[in-house]
């Protein structure tokens, strides 16, 4: 056999081997495009130093005497470190003289919009005596990472499609105008590895962080980020798959040694002490073990303090249904950790319904007892993470039994606690039917890592104000409380289902003088039978409203202005009922995309108004001085569903500005 001889020149193989080898850091996360080591010259500088985009530098294991005169960090596009060049901001953006670092990890940012490719050096270096400790060079065919462009998703059915897809960074895609009917069965976004998309791959959250299967999409441009650690190092495809027929509905390939930027997500470790483990949402997973009768269960659940994580079984056996469901309640509140158990039997928080309490009740209101034996609860690394344990088969009527020898359909929510640590309605909750084999005979793991990253605000949508001295009628009726933009960001407190539209405002703040008489002509339903849609209105001097709830103690501390009335044995009664008004959403409306909307006026043009016949009930008020400056209009059975008023002695600038400021 002939030898085939090598013309290839050996140092400029040998180049090529060292820049692959320096793109991606074997030793951890990728951390950039590799540039180079700190020539050091003085002041014990040294460290490693990686291109993060076309604008960033970052400097790893970096080490700065600190004893420098008039020293800092300094690039330019002459030959070689000298005193024609331009200070570069250190991590904090601030160009102070530079103070001692050792064995330190940042990132450091151009000023002036400059990109790497127009400096040919960068040094740390004494503007005082000229002299340079240490730098390091650029080459001028060096490229740094910027976002890449790969094609688009050309779907072989179910009208996948999609524009140009962008890979953001090593974690990121963007992909434009997506396309999908919602037609399929087990549809996800899924990624993998080897010549084709197959059934051998890892599931890709949705843009909400959701794993259920695909909802239909028109349109839209989507973000999604690769789960736990996983990057576009380690995955070959992109697929639209169904799971359930093992059908490729679209794909892209991933080009090999892509020069993205790094992800500014970090990934936070998390190990599960039970043997099976199952993921619910990209920030909530369920683990279990069976022993004998009992299960013990662990939620792990990236919330934040003030949250609650729930799970439990569906409450019917053909479906995943909250109604009639009985779940655990899971919480940290300070170093003390809880796994109460609830029954839900009703779609609202727990309210008394003629007598009886209705809701989503602890087990102990309503007959029951608490069969959730609490084990560990620990938050680390902005993770609860929560264990208990009960009974397959409980003897309390309204515990559902952990069945065994069948698959169970389960339920699961993420949401805010009320100022009572009563859970309010779910921000984060799956719509989708999902089954658990809990005595599987192989363990199952579909579990991976949290990540976290510079959280994004959420952006209140404008706060609803009545200031206006013509006004003396508020027409009052119920709707959805808006997802995070809406009630919960513009009154700062929990929200429920539902919340109070005053004058076609979700609950705004009103305005009223001293002396003049106002009529609200109330729309809240008057079926005191109903748990979900009975709220007559009721004006006090406390914020949070449902005192129908409160035990006779916390009455009695709270000064009930109008819509209250009492019996000789003083018994409360509200006054203020009139027939049920509601704006809700389509049935081609998902409730968990309300912060999609811009503005309140777009989601409320999108809701739909129906209203029962028979007259409004009237609440009539003439504030007078014994008024405080501030009270609030709530529901008399619901807590956190209406807001301020500030009772004014005149209308004028100073009385609004000063109320809106406080």
């Amino acid at each position: 056999m002939r030898k085939l001889k090598c013309t290839f020149p050996l140092f400029l193989l040998v180049v090529l081997l060292v820049e692959v080898a320096f793109t991606q850091d074997d030793e951890g996360p990728y951390k950039g495009k590799y540039i180079g080591k700190f020539n050091t010259y003085d002041h014990q500088v040294s460290g490693d130093v990686y291109a993060v985009d076309e604008y960033t530098l970052l400097l790893t294991k970096f080490t700065y005497s600190g004893d420098g005169t008039d020293t800092f960090f300094w690039a330019g596009a002459v030959n070689r470190p000298g005193p024609q060049g331009f200070i570069v901001p250190d991590e904090r953006g601030v160009t102070n003289v530079l103070e001692r670092y050792i064995n330190k990890e940042f990132t450091l940012k151009l000023p002036d919009n400059k990109k790497i490719t127009d400096i040919k050096w960068f040094a740390v270096y004494d503007i005082w005596s000229q002299n340079t400790f240490g730098d390091i060079y650029i080459l001028d065919e060096f490229e740094p990472p910027k976002v890449q462009t790969v094609p688009k998703l050309e779907g072989k059915t179910n009208n996948v499609n999609s524009e140009a897809i962008e890979i953001i960074d090593a974690k990121t895609l963007r992909i434009p105008k997506f396309e999908y009917d919602g037609l399929g069965k087990r549809v996800h976004f899924w990624v993998g590895v080897g010549p084709q998309p197959g059934s051998k791959g890892h599931v890709v959250p949705d843009e909400y962080g959701y794993v259920d299967p695909l909802r239909p999409y028109r349109g839209q441009t989507i973000i999604l980020e690769l789960p736990g650690d996983l990057t576009i190092f380690n995955v070959g495809w992109f697929s639209i798959y169904d799971l359930e027929t093992n059908t490729n509905f679209g794909s892209i390939f991933i080009p090999e040694g892509l020069n993205v930027p790094p992800s500014l997500v970090k990934v936070i470790p998390h190990s599960n002490d039970l043997p099976n483990c199952f993921q619910l949402h990209k920030n909530f997973q369920v683990s279990w073990e069976i022993f004998g009768a009992q299960i013990t269960i662990q939620l792990a659940g990236q919330v934040k303090e003030d949250e609650y994580m729930s799970f439990g079984i569906s409450g019917s056996e053909e479906k995943s249904q909250m109604l009639g469901s009985d779940v655990a309640v899971a919480y940290m509140n300070g170093y003390s950790g809880y796994a109460l158990d609830y029954n839900i039997t009703a779609l609202t928080p727990c309210v008394k319904v003629l007598g009886q309490n209705k809701g989503v009740c602890k087990d102990e209101i309503v007959g029951g007892q608490d069969n959730n034996q609490f084990h560990t609860g620990i938050r680390k690394d902005g993770i609860n993470i929560i264990t208990y344990r009960r009974s397959l088969k409980s003897s309390d009527d309204g515990d559902k039994e952990f069945l065994t020898d069948r698959e169970i359909y389960i339920v699961w929510a993420m949401g805010r606690l009320d100022s009572q640590n009563e859970p309010s309605f779910h921000d984060t909750y799956s719509k989708a039917d999902i089954k658990l084999n809990l005595s599987s005979k192989e363990p199952i793991d579909t579990c991976f890592s949290f990540t976290t990253s510079n959280a994004v605000s959420v952006d209140a949508w404008e706060k609803g104000q009545i200031y206006d001295r013509t006004i003396r009628v508020f027409n009052a009726y119920v709707g959805p409380s808006g997802g995070k933009k809406g009630y919960q960001a513009t009154t700062g407190q929990a929200s429920t289902t539902l919340a109070w539209y005053i004058n076609g405002y979700l609950s705004p703040e009103l305005w009223l003088r001293r002396g003049l008489t106002y009529q609200f002509k109330v729309r809240g339903g008057n079926k005191p039978h109903s748990a979900e849609f009975y709220h007559p209105l009721i004006i006090t001097d406390e914020p949070h409203g449902g005192f129908d709830k409160l035990t006779h103690a916390a009455q009695s501390n709270i000064r009930v202005l109008a819509g209250v009335e009492y019996s000789r044995r003083g018994t409360p009664s509200p006054t203020a009922i009139g027939p049920l008004c509601l704006a809700k959403h389509p049935d081609t409306q998902d409730r968990r995309l309300d912060d999609d909307f811009d503005t309140f006026k777009k989601f409320n043009r999108s809701l739909i108004y129906t209203c029962e016949e028979g007259e409004p009930g009237i609440l009539e008020v003439t504030p007078n001085t014994t008024w405080p400056d501030t009270v609030y209009y709530n529901s008399f059975t619901q807590a956190n569903m209406g807001y301020k008023i500030h009772v004014v002695d005149s209308f004028n600038r100073g009385s609004f500005f000063g109320n809106i400021l406080r």
